[in-house]
């Protein structure tokens, strides 16, 4: 069984030592959704939302967040990002938008916790620039969906 990395012997908290990792080269894609109303999936899709261009905004949001994750999750190594992209996909039939988050480096721990955080809060900032429409979204599913590189190798959901 997997022990917790994060807990040293007594039980206490510790930030993984990495010092004596290879650098590699890491990759990592997480996903979301978030689920609406028809009217505000509309308003989103159209442009028409009273705050802007909710997509584009959510897009700088997620980008900024993946950088800022050290500052977020507490043991969380920091990390020189070499790429961070969002990107929404619409899916009209569902009132759902559903967001993707890469992020890339080079270096000695992987990057999934800035690819989670990225799409987290991407869709976080849909759900704050909407609530006036539509209080009732929710956000789900959110989970790594692939990650290459490291120690233990790829991954995919």
């Amino acid at each position: 069984m997997a022990e917790f990395t994060h807990i040293d012997a007594a039980g206490n908290a510790q930030m993984v030592d990495v010092s004596e990792k290879d650098v590699t080269s890491r990759t990592a894609v997480a996903v979301g959704i978030i689920r609406m109303s028809p009217e505000c999936f509309e308003a989103v899709a159209q442009g028409r939302a009273k705050k802007g261009d909710v997509l584009g905004v959510a897009q700088v949001a997620g980008i900024m967040a993946a950088k800022r994750t050290s500052d977020l999750i507490p043991l969380c190594h920091l990390l020189n990002l070499s790429k961070t992209g969002v990107e929404f996909t619409l899916h009209p039939q569902q009132c759902e938008i559903e967001a993707r988050c890469t992020v890339k480096c080079e270096g000695k721990t992987g990057v999934e916790m800035e690819a989670l955080t990225g799409v987290s809060v991407a869709l976080l900032t849909v759900y704050d620039m909407c609530k006036a429409i539509d209080k009732r979204m929710e956000i789900c599913n959110i989970h790594l969906q692939e990650k290459h590189g490291g120690k233990s190798g790829d991954f995919c959901f």
